[in-house]
């Protein structure tokens, strides 16, 4: 976190706390949309992973619900603060699998035909954050909405550092536009290829880099993704929460790249980009 996100994240997470549990309980709106919000967590934030809950949990627009994935081991050890947030709007599940992917591909074995929002757990989402995604769902069912992207950006046909894939404008819709998972992405039904739920692969392909697996997925599926046309604000960092991050390997030490490599070079990736682009 960065010295001036410090204000920030402590007025949203006291604006947070101040909502009763009550109000969290039930949604805003009469009915709810038709998705489910999922997200996964690791040990080192349970402490402070209510936090995330609560927001998405205070959205303008409210899911269906909220859906947790922990490793299994977590079951009975969970922070008060956390397991009390618990109803019929928000589940704690369990799963075997200790990667990111789980927080994606976990929901769609458990919902089939259900829209899935993903988000992260170290982040406190503005109110309006669900709302954008699905205000262009709504123009764009077909599509992938995401509010942070990036344009994979290739030479020729060789994949260039992540630091040089360029981030994308509000609306973009490219077949090199790549979803970047902590600010949220709206996966509507079917859009992935059948294999996004093959463990064995995304492990050895792809085992830190869940945004890319699934990016890989929406490619062989045929599915275009797209940044929101009016994306909500970026969310707040929480304190003390990324000690232990995906970032500082995949993006510092751009650990991405390997990955990326790894599934153009078994999938044909950057051959699929051209083509449809020419489309």
């Amino acid at each position: 976190m960065k010295l001036k996100e410090v204000p920030g994240s402590l007025s949203r997470a006291w604006q947070l706390r101040q909502i009763p549990l009550s109000a969290l309980a039930e949604p805003a709106e009469r009915q709810a949309l038709d998705c489910i919000i999922s997200l996964t967590s690791i040990p080192s934030r349970l402490g402070v992973l209510h936090l995330t809950i609560r927001s998405l949990l205070s959205q303008q627009l409210s899911a269906e619900k909220v859906v947790l994935w922990l490793h299994r081991d977590l079951a009975g050890v969970l922070p008060a603060k956390l397991s009390r947030l618990q109803s019929k709007r928000f589940e704690i599940r369990y799963s075997d699998q200790t990667c990111a992917h789980r927080k994606l591909v976990e929901s769609l074995k458990s919902f089939p035909g259900k829209v899935i929002v993903t988000s992260d757990d170290d982040m406190m989402y503005p109110a309006n954050w669900l709302a954008s995604l699905w205000s262009d769902h709504l123009k764009y069912s077909r599509d992938i909405i995401a509010n942070e992207c990036r344009h994979i950006g290739y030479t020729s046909l060789e994949p260039l550092g992540y630091r040089d894939w360029r981030g994308e404008m509000p609306g973009a819709c490219h077949p090199q536009t790549l979803a970047i998972g902590y600010g949220g992405v709206l996966y509507p039904e079917a859009c992935l290829d059948a294999a996004v739920t093959d463990a064995e692969l995304y492990n050895k392909l792809a085992p830190r880099a869940d945004d890319l697996w699934f990016k890989a997925m929406s490619l062989l599926n045929g599915t275009l993704t797209r940044r929101a046309t009016r994306p909500a604000a970026k969310p707040t960092p929480i304190m003390f929460s990324q000690r232990v991050s995906l970032k500082r390997h995949n993006v510092r030490a751009d650990g991405n790249l390997p990955q990326w490599q790894a599934l153009d070079a078994h999938f044909g990736l950057g051959e699929i980009m051209v083509s449809t682009s020419n489309k």
